[in-house]
């Protein structure tokens, strides 16, 4: 498979850029970016050619795919294009940023058969798998809460690139962008949300939040606790899955449960191997015509969600899906 890069705005689309060239059964063909100076550079380094005209990538039948990382602000009309060209879609969360956009996205995306992946990596970590298994199982019973925190510094330490605090661009701040690994953490295992309220705040002063928690209730009554932000130290990865009949804490790279199975004692869950990350696997799916993972239904939920997540911080009223 052929893919063009489209957009070089997020901080990952090196890495993005080069799982695609690494792989031996794709093959990255050019970049684009509407800012053609950051672009050409970013081409330049990865030695590829830069392609100005979004058009010509768009007819050209040979570029069957695209990797978007662009502006999410960019999102909607670039998703348009790509589906209306039949092309292959990975894109970086989220999806877009307002609920409207990406229904009228999702529905192109469906209509055109190409194969879509949204970036949700968090779901292939072996400590959030077996957690997903342990919970289906039937062993926490009734869950009734979970909890995911999921941060880091990069706003305290200066280290993300200053249109990441561009709410115009990125729709918001910290919940946005880091904070969609909870969210969508939540959706996995908990269902449909109810209702959420939030709490954000800006802690060096940025435009947008870069600390924020919201508290989601969903529809067979389980609490859902997303954290995350860009102002802490040495936190590593959580997640609290409490239920009827046992609980599970992951802390890292670590999982471990108890509860009546286990006359109460916490011991080791054991972890499945690591899963390719999401771009691997739409790469795969695409070459063997399967099905792609993270599909645009799920990217539509945590679009909705996060919307849900905003208007709940900008009123201080809770939100009602």
């Amino acid at each position: 498979m052929r893919v063009a890069i489209l957009g070089t705005w997020h901080v990952h689309t090196e890495e993005y850029t080069r799982s695609v060239m690494e792989d031996p059964a794709s093959e990255a063909a050019c970049v684009w970016d509407s800012d053609a100076a950051r672009g050409s550079a970013f081409a330049a380094r990865m030695g590829l050619p830069f392609e100005p005209d979004l058009q010509k990538i768009l007819d050209d039948e040979t570029v069957d795919s695209v990797v978007l990382t662009s502006a999410t602000c960019d999102h909607p009309a670039l998703l348009l294009a790509a589906a209306k060209a039949k092309k292959n879609i990975f894109t970086e969360k989220v999806l877009t940023i307002s609920v409207e956009d990406a229904e009228k996205a999702a529905e192109a995306i469906k209509a055109s058969g190409a194969a879509f992946t949204i970036s949700y990596p968090h779901r292939t970590f072996p400590t959030l798998r077996a957690a997903k298994a342990l919970l289906d199982s039937g062993k926490l019973g009734r869950v009734t809460y979970a909890r995911v925190r999921s941060v880091h510094n990069g706003a305290s330490a200066n280290w993300l690139p200053p249109h990441f605090y561009d709410k115009a661009q990125c729709g918001g701040g910290a919940m946005m962008d880091l904070g969609a690994h909870p969210m969508y953490t939540l959706l996995w295992l908990l269902g449909e949300p109810k209702r959420v309220v939030s709490a954000f705040t800006s802690v060096t002063g940025k435009a947008v939040e870069d600390n924020a928690v919201s508290v989601i209730e969903f529809a067979d009554g389980a609490i859902g606790v997303s954290e995350t932000g860009f102002v802490s130290e040495a936190n590593p990865y959580t997640l609290e899955i409490s239920g009827t009949d046992g609980a599970l804490m992951v802390h890292g790279d670590t999982a471990r449960w108890g509860g009546k199975e286990t006359d109460g004692k916490w011991v080791d869950l054991p972890l499945p191997e690591r899963e390719p990350l999401p771009i691997r696997q739409w790469i795969a799916a695409v070459m063997n015509g399967t099905t792609a993972p993270f599909g645009v239904d799920e990217a539509v939920m945590l679009t909705k969600l996060m919307h849900g997540a905003y208007r709940a911080a900008e009123t201080g009223a809770a939100f009602t899906f």
